[in-house]
Formats: structure tokens, C-alpha cells, sequence
């Protein structure tokens, strides 16, 4: 009896519009490695109701708890952009480091090098998951170009199993990945410029894909008011700069009036927290140390409402 035949993985799969490429003018290369980026980019279209989908329920679960976290899983080059993603999000939103986790084929020692076997290796997958004690207030996101890879299956597995929300990322259709997640996100990213190195076409649809969904559960959260990152944690020169033009342009003060505010806001919270601005707002607008904080706290640390809320 026969073995069943692996599926055909476009990812994998030679791109002959390629065909004689290392003879062509470098300027002609360039245009065609453009335009396929280009058009990786624009295979994410059709999967946004099921991303927008994702987006609302992750929220939900990660404002249900405080110590909710989002996981990143995977191995390689996809693994590699989900801890960019992840890192990028404690600067950029305040959201804390202990909010979120890795699950990486190989450890840390992979984000700079090949680990032999790594990816295969699904009972290690198994094991970094049940280390997380993940809960139903957790998100896994697992991410994988061919959506096959043993690893990031099985995490996602593990995830789903012990009740954590999955979101799986992939450029093949009815792959594992897909199938073992709860809001599977199916990006058509094509064959790439070079055969299986999937940190061209998949890869940039990747990164952006991820943009998207954390950026987005971001907001949802209301860590961002019109555009601005008002849970910025100002921790540098130039942050506080930045922090005080936000506060400065959200409740129309002076520059000195907003850097009044977040010396207050700072000071009531006993140092630097992520809701300093969110505070320093309220308090530029008028409302009282005490009134400003319940808002906050009654409005789960959206600011909109919480500045409706605000006594005329």
C-alpha cells in the first residue's frame, strides 16, 4: 500500500517567470522582486473579514484579564518576525513584556542561527506550550509559510487544546496550520523569486499580516486615540517630547501644561506606567487627580469615553 502523497506546496515550488534570472540586468531583477512584493501584499485582501474577525474576538479576551497574554510560535523566518512583532509592541502600545510569550523552534539561539531539526521537532512544541500554563484568556499566534512545519502545528495544537484562542498564518491552502486553528488566515503570497526561500513573497505578507492584527488588537484595546500612541511609555528624551505634543494636541494646552500633566500623572502612580498620557489628558483637560484615575478605571483605560465621561 502507498504512501499517501504530501500536498503540493506552492511556497516550495519553483517560480519560472524566474527562469535565467542570473543573467539578467540588475535593474530588471530589481523591478520583478518589486513586483512580486507588491502583489503578496495585496493577496492579504481577501483574508481580512476572517483577520477583522480575529482582531475583535483577541481583544475581548486579552481585556477579560490582566494577565492575558499573546504567544508567537514558529520556527525560522516566521518565528523571527513574530518576536519583531512582539518586542515592538511594549514600546510602540505599553503593552508588558509579561504579556507575551515566544514559542520558538530551536530557542532563543535560532533567531541568529540555523538549529538543525528544529522545526520537527513537535514534541518540544508540546512541551513550551504546556510550560505557559495558557488560559482561555490567551492568544497563540502561530505562523508558518508552508503551514505544514511539525512545530508550529503542534503548538498551536497544544494551544488550542488547553483553551487559548489560535490564529494560524499561512500561504498554503489546506494545510495543518490552517486546519488546527480557530480563525485560520490563508495568504495566497504565490511561488517565490527563489524556490522555497520563503523570506521573500510569504515572508513580507507575514510581517505585514502581523502588523495588522497587533496594531489592530491594539486599538480595539484603546491603546491608541485618534491615530496617537497614547500608551506610549515615554522612557527617553525624545519620548517625553513626543508624550507631551500627544497630551498637547489631545486636550489642546500648552507644551508646558502637558508637561505638568505627565510630572503629575507619573507622580500619582508611583513612576512610569503605561497609562501616564491617557492620565496627563484628563488632568490637562481639568478634571481632578481622583475624578481623572475613576474615569480611567470605569472606561477600562479607554480614553475617548473616559473624556466623554469628564464633568463639563
Amino acid at each position: 500500500m502507498s504512501k499517501e502523497a504530501a500536498p503540493a506546496l506552492k511556497t516550495e515550488s519553483v517560480n519560472r517567470k524566474y527562469r535565467g534570472v542570473d543573467q539578467w540586468p540588475v535593474d530588471k531583477t530589481m523591478g520583478a522582486l518589486l513586483a512580486d512584493q507588491i502583489s503578496c501584499l495585496q493577496a492579504i485582501g481577501p483574508a481580512i473579514p476572517i483577520m477583522s474577525k480575529a482582531v475583535e474576538e483577541a481583544a475581548l479576551r486579552l481585556e477579560a484579564n490582566e494577565n492575558a497574554r499573546i504567544v508567537y510560535g514558529g520556527a525560522g523566518t516566521s518565528i523571527r518576525l513574530g518576536v519583531l512583532d512582539g518586542t515592538e509592541l511594549t514600546p510602540t502600545y505599553g503593552w508588558s513584556k509579561l504579556r507575551m510569550a515566544f514559542v520558538i523552534a530551536g530557542g532563543n539561539r535560532a533567531l541568529q542561527n540555523a538549529v538543525e531539526n528544529a522545526e520537527d521537532n513537535h514534541r518540544t512544541a508540546i512541551n513550551r506550550v504546556a510550560q505557559l500554563k495558557l488560559t482561555a484568556n490567551d492568544v497563540f499566534i502561530g505562523v508558518a509559510a508552508s503551514g505544514m512545519t511539525p512545530f508550529t502545528v503542534a503548538a498551536c495544537e497544544a494551544a488550542r487544546a488547553a483553551g487559548a484562542m489560535t490564529i494560524g498564518i499561512a500561504s498554503n491552502t489546506n494545510s495543518k496550520l490552517l486546519a488546527a486553528s480557530d480563525y485560520p488566515i490563508f495568504i495566497d503570497s504565490g511561488r517565490e523569486p527563489v524556490g522555497g526561500s520563503t523570506r521573500m513573497n510569504a515572508g513580507t505578507a507575514q510581517k505585514a499580516t502581523l502588523n495588522m492584527l497587533s496594531t489592530a488588537i491594539m486599538i480595539q484595546m484603546g491603546r491608541v486615540y485618534d491615530g496617537y500612541m497614547v500608551n506610549m511609555i515615554p522612557t527617553n528624551k525624545k519620548l517625553r517630547i513626543r508624550a507631551e505634543a500627544i497630551v498637547s494636541e489631545i486636550s489642546g494646552c500648552t507644551q508646558h501644561e502637558a508637561k505638568h500633566a505627565l510630572v503629575r500623572a507619573k507622580a500619582s502612580y508611583g513612576g512610569i506606567t503605561e497609562n501616564n498620557i491617557k492620565l496627563a489628558v484628563l488632568l490637562a483637560k481639568g478634571a481632578g487627580l481622583k475624578e481623572a484615575k475613576e474615569s480611567l478605571e470605569a472606561t477600562h483605560y479607554h480614553l475617548r469615553p473616559a473624556l466623554a465621561a469628564l464633568t463639563p
